[in-house]
């Protein structure tokens, strides 16, 4: 039944990138990417950058598609979730190449990802902010609860909530100088 659903998954997937405007980042990576204004409350980062609402941030997504192709082979959920921070740390500099490139770098002022996936994303260097409207984190949940329930090696895992994760285009670029 799982491996119908990861076909049917990856007959959709082209679709849904068409649809969400989605960019790929060169080189092979994890991550897809598209610029996007900031629509949340107000955020002060660690480092001291402040995202406000219309702010232009690089919005990060899992390629689901190719994440479960991968994570269908690996039994061990701790596995899973290294197999998962390795991809994400390799991809990230790609992604300081994407945003040095892009014909806006002047006005992006981070990264931000939406994720139930946020165990050990603060040593990516991610800051983990909870999402605080009720509505829009159930929204999120309900969204991702398919890749959810694909991914899992066990029957049952109490879900985590969704978070915001963000980093500032300078924490990125200091720490993922680019391949």
């Amino acid at each position: 039944m799982r491996n119908y659903l990861l076909n049917i998954w990856n007959l959709v997937d082209p679709i849904y990138y068409r649809l969400s405007h989605l960019n790929y980042l060169p080189e092979k990576n994890i991550l897809r990417v598209k610029l996007t204004r900031y629509k949340g409350r107000s955020v002060i980062l660690s480092d001291g950058t402040v995202i406000n609402k219309n702010d232009f941030l690089i919005k990060i997504h899992l390629h689901n598609a190719v994440l479960l192709k991968e994570l269908k082979q690996i039994k061990s959920d701790l596995r899973r979730g290294r197999f998962v921070f390795q991809a994400v740390r390799e991809s990230l500099p790609s992604l300081v190449l994407f945003i040095q490139q892009h014909p806006q770098v002047k006005q992006i002022k981070g990264i931000i990802g939406i994720t139930t996936l946020n165990k050990g994303a603060n040593h990516l260097g991610f800051e983990i902010i909870p999402i605080t409207n009720f509505f829009y984190k159930w929204f999120k949940w309900a969204s991702f609860l398919p890749i959810s329930l694909l991914s899992r090696t066990n029957s049952y895992k109490h879900p985590t909530p969704p978070s915001y994760l963000f980093m500032s285009k300078d924490g990125l670029t200091s720490r993922y100088k680019g391949p």
